[in-house]
């Protein structure tokens, strides 16, 4: 692909090649018919949960787990209203994320690697120039908890991006240690199973934007994959996250709503659930009029915690399904494989 126009590691006119303005896509970012996504999706009947009950009397409470658990068992995905995260806290995570992918080139090339260990990058599509196919983003991917231990190494500029975006990590990881509480409760396992664990955790924050696409129904701005963690909560700027429905190869578009978060199940909680929970199979779709930001916080156990089945949901009618891994087991299967061509880190973690 070397000196190819497509090349997303190109920056000889000082930007990435989807943020050219480019007539057309060139052929490394277009992907087979057969996993192209419609202009015109249906729209995803996702299970809204409101979390204010969570915070009042053990009826309602109840009743908020009951939703959640039977979400995380369904879909794998939810939508959350009343997270206790105001407008402003928000509103300031994107804007700062718009600040920063309007910097100049040379700005955000500081931080360009494929190096999937390091904890702050900036990066287009997976790989770049390296996978077969190549994915219409540009992404910051950065460390956040502790915050004290990570933020320093954050990019300078812009000169709020730091505060904005670090107000942000601290407000979600309280929302994912709440939730995740109410998970494992749901399962039967206590509200405090994995406290000590996530405490102890990692919080990963992948700040992706997606350039306006001239061609978007060849291209896709993420491939089809679920996310190695327990949990991920996700703001987006605007509509484009699609999840896989029930129906195998049914696509359905997650509807935007201000102020409302998305919360997908991630591989180890349906490790941790033997498979009770399901992690959610998404994209990400594009579109030729706007710029989309997403800020995704995946939290998950330290790098390497393994995590394993819950003992309490192993029996004889439901034998142990998944081998232990940690995160950075992950980190090492996704530097030597190719998820766009279907290769899944999940698959290779099941027993059965």
């Amino acid at each position: 692909m070397e000196g190819d126009e497509g090349s997303s590691s190109n920056y000889s006119i000082g930007q990435s090649v989807q943020e050219r303005g480019l007539p057309r896509v060139p052929e490394c970012y277009t992907i087979p018919p057969s996993h192209r996504a419609s202009l015109n999706p249906d729209v995803a009947d996702v299970p809204v949960v409101d979390l204010a009950g969570l915070q009042q009397d053990p009826a309602q409470r109840s009743i908020v787990i009951d939703n959640i658990g039977n979400a995380c068992r369904r879909f794998g995905f939810f939508q959350i209203t009343n997270h206790g995260i105001s407008q402003a806290v928000l509103d300031g995570a994107l804007s700062s994320a718009f600040d920063f992918f309007d910097l100049p080139a040379e700005e955000k090339l500081k931080y360009m690697s494929n190096n999937v260990h390091k904890p702050v990058r900036f990066g287009t599509s997976l790989k770049d120039g390296v996978d077969k196919i190549q994915f219409w983003r540009v992404f910051l991917k950065h460390y956040a908890h502790p915050l004290k231990d990570w933020v320093g190494l954050w990019p300078q500029n812009p000169p709020n991006y730091r505060e904005k975006m670090g107000k942000y990590c601290v407000e979600v990881r309280k929302l994912a240690m709440e939730l995740m509480g109410a998970i494992t409760e749901s399962l039967g396992l206590g509200p405090k199973y994995l406290t000590n664990k996530m405490e102890d955790g990692l919080q990963v924050m992948a700040v992706n934007c997606y350039p306006p696409c001239p061609q978007p129904a060849l291209a896709l701005g993420l491939p089809p994959h679920s996310d190695y963690s327990c949990l991920t909560i996700a703001l987006q700027s605007s509509p484009g996250l699609e999840i896989m429905g029930n129906e195998a190869g049914t696509w359905r578009l997650v509807p935007e709503h201000q102020g409302v978060l998305q919360v997908h199940v991630g591989d180890h909680l349906e490790v941790l659930s033997n498979g009770l929970c399901k992690s959610v199979v998404h994209r990400a779709t594009l579109n030729c009029e706007r710029t989309r930001i997403s800020i995704v916080s995946l939290h998950s156990l330290a790098m390497d915690e393994k995590m394993e089945t819950a003992k309490e949901l192993v029996d004889e009618q439901h034998p142990k399904g998944y081998k232990g891994s940690s995160f950075r087991d992950f980190l090492d299967f996704l530097s030597t494989n190719d998820i766009a061509q279907g290769r899944s880190f999940n698959k290779t973690i099941k027993l059965m």
